[in-house]
């Protein structure tokens, strides 16, 4: 029978995507595993490969559609001895329309109203002898598909993978599915989505495009629509700030001791050669001692290395640093996993290559979903400091103002140092003030005194 290859969902918060290329035609055979298309997700943009063998029967949605729903029908496969012409027209139903048109840029209108579409045709009802298909065009009860490194960590965890409700492309169980499972005690079952809390009925509602667009003039504004980042920027900001009960915690750190041995490592830096001759191995930024010293004084405050759940405190093993990277249109959080345990050298040039493809959009989800905190650093702005939104399933992310020369008393007598302001937000239902004081405290006491981070 036809299979259906539906728009997957590449990331727990993608709702949508943008269809960007096909990279198969009709007729052509595809095996599991092989690359048929490119999806523009929220983050970055993805290869999406086949689940099931087949021919290429109809491609439904055509290259450069936005807005496409996940699990909206796509494209559909013919099987084995199965005629192509044949199963285009019996298999699946109406294909999704495209994004409204936008904005006209020049002339600052708003983007016209797209026409509602037409109920959703029903699916033609299954032969009797053949069970329902489901979105991925498996039968309930076939075998469950897996990456071969979400098997292993399952296999040695002693989890049943058969058990999990995968995230990956079509259902797929992916590592992170298999350690949150081990991170609860076993194979968790599928939970249904909860209930979105509704909003008091004081609460004011927001203004409406209408509303805000008639307190300028006409002709002195232009519409830019948003895109998929944009809009899940703002969806998790607006989440994270009304259901995490923030708190906040500031002090100053003293960075000559760090400037001082950053400066002798880089002296020191091993040459390799490249392409463009010979270069420095590693070149240490701030940013890096930064990471290394967040992710150890999780370590040495593990009860603050955690993640709030409605039923249990997640209690991580190990301190995986997410770092805010700013990209055009947004922003992405790529992860340094176990910081804890590698060197500024690696950290360094981990952190310049995820950044380099997190601003080219290549990033894979496993890259930058999840982590146990992140950090935010704007000093090279000049930015003293600010206090940054924590991003779940976080329970801390650090703000980093600028190092700057400040007057300090020493002894009784006034000098001069470098000081760097650094604020830490806190998920007040995971960690309490002092608990989030003491972890503070152990990152600045790594960073005044940074041998420490060498042994």
């Amino acid at each position: 029978m036809p299979i259906n290859i539906t728009m997957p969902a590449l990331s727990p918060t993608m709702e949508e995507g943008n269809l960007s290329k096909w990279l198969v035609k009709e007729g052509d055979k595809v095996s599991p595993g092989d690359v048929i298309a490119e999806i523009e997700t929220d983050k970055a943009t993805m290869e999406v490969e086949a689940v099931d063998e087949g021919t290429v029967a109809k491609l439904v949605v055509p290259a450069g559609t936005e807005g496409v729903k996940v699990n909206a029908l796509i494209a559909i496969l013919a099987g084995e001895g199965e005629d192509a012409a044949a199963a285009a027209k019996s298999g699946g139903g109406a294909a999704p329309k495209a994004e409204a048109p936008k904005a006209d840029a020049q002339k600052g209108e708003p983007p016209k109203e797209a026409p509602k579409p037409a109920a959703a045709a029903a699916a033609p009802p299954p032969a009797k002898a053949e069970p329902a298909p489901v979105a991925n065009g498996h039968a309930a009860g076939d075998r469950v598909f897996a990456s071969p490194l979400a098997r292993r960590i399952a296999k040695d965890a002693g989890v049943d993978v058969t058990a999990l409700t995968g995230s990956g492309p079509h259902g797929r169980v992916v590592k992170v599915d298999v350690e949150a499972a081990i991170a609860s005690g076993g194979a968790p079952a599928a939970k249904a989505p909860a209930a979105a809390p509704s909003a008091p009925a004081t609460a004011a509602k927001p203004m409406s495009d209408d509303q805000v667009l008639k307190l300028f003039a006409e002709g002195s504004y232009e519409l830019v629509p948003h895109d998929n980042m944009r809009k899940t920027i703002a969806r998790r900001l607006v989440e994270a700030k009304s259901t995490i009960p923030h708190f906040y915690l500031t002090l100053d750190c003293e960075l000559d001791a760090l400037l001082a041995l950053r400066t002798q490592l880089n002296a020191a830096a091993p040459m390799k050669k490249t392409e463009k001759g010979e270069v420095p191995a590693y070149k240490l930024s701030v940013n890096d001692m930064v990471i290394k010293a967040m992710a150890m004084a999780l370590m040495a405050v593990p009860d603050a290395n955690a993640s709030w759940t409605e039923n249990a405190m997640v209690k991580h093993k190990h301190a995986d640093v997410g770092v805010a990277v700013s990209i055009p249109g947004g922003l992405i959080t790529p992860i340094i996993r176990h910081a804890d345990e590698k060197t500024l050298s690696v950290i360094s040039n981990e952190m310049k290559d995820l950044a380099s493809r997190a601003r080219s959009r290549k990033l894979k989800p496993e890259e930058y979903q999840g982590g146990t905190t992140a950090v935010s650093n704007l000093g090279m702005f000049g930015v003293k400091d600010f206090a940054a939104v924590i991003n779940p399933p976080h329970a801390t992310i650090l703000a980093v103002g600028a190092g700057e020369e400040r007057a300090v008393v020493k002894k009784g007598e006034i000098r001069i140092a470098t000081v760097m302001s650094v604020t830490l937000s806190t998920d007040h239902r995971a960690v309490d003030g002092a608990l989030g004081a003491e972890l503070l405290g152990a990152f600045k006491r790594l960073i005044e005194n940074p041998m420490g981070m060498l042994v």
